[in-house]
C-alpha cells in the first residue's frame, strides 16, 4: 500500500472522516485545561524568541536589529497622523492586546474562578500583595534616591506565561490546585503591575484627551447594561479609548484592561433554554436532511446549522468567546514578537561583573529572587498560621516556597515597567533587563529544582 493511500482520510462508520491529523481536536478540553496548555507553549515560544533577540543583539546583525527595531511606522488622513517606531508600536500598541487578555482573565478569576470564593482566594491575594510590597522595598533599600529610585516597580511583576510553563512540566508530580493557585496570584500581580503603571509611571496628563477616554469608558459600560453582546462595538469604542488614553499621557496599554472589564459575563441563553433549542433543530436537521446529497446544495439543512451556530454563540458569554478567539494570538504572536523587541541585551562578559553590581541590577535581581521569596511565602505562613487562609487541595506549604521563587521569573511585565521607568536613561534600562535576565533564568532553575524535589508523582484515579 502507498503512503498516500495511508494519508487518506478514514470513514470511521458513523459519518465522520478523520484525517490523521485531525483526531488530537476531538479532545475536549476545559477552559482551565485550554489556558494552562496555551500558557506552556506561550512559555517556550517567549523563551526562544528572548534567546533569538539575545543573538541578534550580540552578532553580527545587532545594528541592524537595533535599525529595524526604530523603524518609524504610522498612518495618515488628511491633517491626521498616527506615528512612531516600531518599538513604540510593539511596547504601546499590540501590548495592549495583551493587558486586553489579561483583564479578560480577571474578570473570569473574580466571577467565576479562584478569586470569587474569598476563603480560597484569601492566599494568593495576600501572597500576590506581599509579593509585590517585598521586592519593592527590597529595591528601594539598594536604589533610595537619584535615577534609579523610579526602578522600584520593575521587580513587583510575574510572567504568567514564563510561570505557568514551568510549573505546567511538573503538572505530573504537583496537585492541579497549585497551578491554579499561581494562576489566581499571577493575574492579581498583574492587576498590581497595571495599577502602579496608572498610577506611578505616567509623567504628565492631558486632560482633554482624558476626559474623552472617560466618555468612551462609560459608553462601554452602557453598552453592556443594554445588554449589548456582539463583540465589535466594544473592539471597535476601546480601540478609540486606546487612541484617547495615548494623546492623554496615561499608558494606552491600560484601554486593554478598561475594554475587558466592559464586556459583558452573562450569555443570553439559559442552559435548559439552549438544550430545547437544540433539541428543535436537530428535529429540523433531520427533516430536511437528504441522503447522499451535499450539504451545500441543501438550503433548509444549511439554514438550520447556521441558527445551531447563532444559538452556540448565545449560550457562550461574550467574555468567554473573546478570551478564546484573543488568547491564541496574544499567547502565539504578540508575547513573543515583545520579547524579541525588548529583550535584544547587548552582553560585553568583560564588564559582566559590573554589570551584575550596578545598583539596578542588583535591586532588580534582589527584589525578584528575595523578594518574591519572601514576600509571597511570608504572607502565606502568616495568613495559614492565623487561620485566615487555608492551603489549595492536596498542597504542601514547601510547594507554596517553590512557587514563591517561579513567580520571580518576572520576565514580560518587569521588562514592560522597566520600558516605561527607564525610558529616557538607555544605561540603567540596560541594567533592568539584564536584571531581569539573570533573575528569571536563576529563579526559574531553582523554583523547578525545589519542587521537583519536594513533590511526588501524582496518583490518578483510574
Amino acid at each position: 500500500m502507498s503512503k498516500a493511500h495511508k494519508e487518506l482520510p478514514k470513514h470511521t462508520g458513523q459519518g465522520i472522516f478523520h484525517s490523521p491529523w485531525e483526531k488530537s481536536f476531538d479532545k475536549i478540553l476545559t477552559p482551565f485545561e485550554e489556558f494552562i496548555h496555551q500558557q506552556t507553549t506561550s512559555g517556550l515560544l517567549l523563551m526562544a524568541a528572548a534567546v533569538l533577540a539575545l543573538i541578534m543583539a550580540n552578532g553580527p546583525y545587532a545594528e541592524a536589529y537595533a535599525h529595524f527595531m526604530h523603524t518609524p511606522i504610522g498612518i495618515e488622513a488628511g491633517s491626521w497622523s498616527l506615528k512612531m517606531s516600531l518599538h513604540h508600536f510593539i511596547n504601546d500598541g499590540l501590548m495592549a492586546l495583551f493587558f486586553f487578555v489579561v483583564g479578560l482573565e480577571l474578570k473570569r478569576e473574580i466571577l467565576v474562578g479562584e478569586l470569587a470564593n474569598l476563603r480560597n482566594a484569601t492566599l494568593p491575594i495576600g501572597a500576590a500583595i506581599g509579593g509585590m510590597i517585598v521586592p519593592a522595598l527590597i529595591y528601594f533599600m539598594i536604589n533610595p534616591q537619584g535615577d534609579a529610585a523610579i526602578g522600584w516597580g520593575i521587580p513587583m511583576a510575574t510572567d504568567i506565561a514564563f510561570a505557568i510553563g514551568a510549573l505546567a512540566l511538573l503538572a505530573s508530580r504537583v496537585p492541579k490546585a497549585l497551578i491554579t493557585f499561581l494562576v489566581a496570584l499571577a493575574i492579581v500581580d498583574d492587576l498590581g503591575a497595571v495599577l502602579v503603571i496608572a498610577i506611578f509611571y505616567t509623567d504628565t496628563i492631558a486632560l482633554g484627551p482624558l476626559t474623552i477616554a472617560a466618555g468612551l469608558f462609560v459608553l462601554l459600560i452602557v453598552f453592556n447594561m443594554l445588554g449589548i453582546r456582539k463583540t465589535l462595538p466594544y473592539l471597535i469604542v476601546a480601540a478609540l479609548l486606546w487612541y484617547a488614553l495615548l494623546q492623554s499621557g496615561v499608558h494606552a496599554t491600560l484601554a486593554g484592561i478598561l475594554g475587558a472589564l466592559s464586556v459583558p459575563a452573562a450569555p443570553k441563553y439559559k442552559p435548559e433554554l439552549f438544550s430545547e433549542h437544540v433539541k428543535d433543530l436537530m428535529q429540523r436537521f433531520d427533516a430536511s436532511h437528504q441522503p447522499g446529497k451535499s450539504i451545500m446544495t441543501n438550503d433548509k439543512l444549511r439554514a438550520v446549522v447556521q441558527t445551531l451556530e447563532n444559538g452556540v454563540h448565545s449560550v457562550e458569554t461574550p467574555l468567554q468567546r473573546l478570551e478564546h478567539v484573543w488568547h491564541i494570538p496574544v499567547a502565539y504572536l504578540v508575547i513573543p514578537i515583545f520579547a524579541l523587541a525588548n529583550a535584544g541585551i547587548p552582553l560585553s562578559f568583560g564588564s559582566l561583573g559590573g554589570t551584575l553590581s550596578h545598583p539596578v541590577t542588583l535591586g532588580v535581581m534582589s527584589g525578584l529572587i528575595l523578594g518574591k521569596f519572601i514576600g509571597i511565602t511570608g504572607i502565606s505562613w502568616i495568613l495559614l498560621k492565623t487561620g485566615v487562609a487555608v492551603l489549595p487541595k492536596d498542597t504542601r506549604f514547601t510547594q507554596i516556597a517553590g512557587v514563591s521563587l517561579l513567580a520571580g521569573i518576572g520576565f514580560t511585565m518587569s521588562i514592560f515597567v522597566a520600558e516605561l521607568g527607564f525610558a529616557g536613561n538607555a544605561e540603567n534600562l540596560l541594567m533592568a533587563k539584564t536584571g531581569i535576565l539573570a533573575a528569571s533564568i536563576l529563579t526559574g532553575i531553582a523554583g523547578f529544582t525545589w519542587l521537583y524535589l519536594v513533590s511526588k508523582p501524582v496518583e490518578t484515579k483510574s
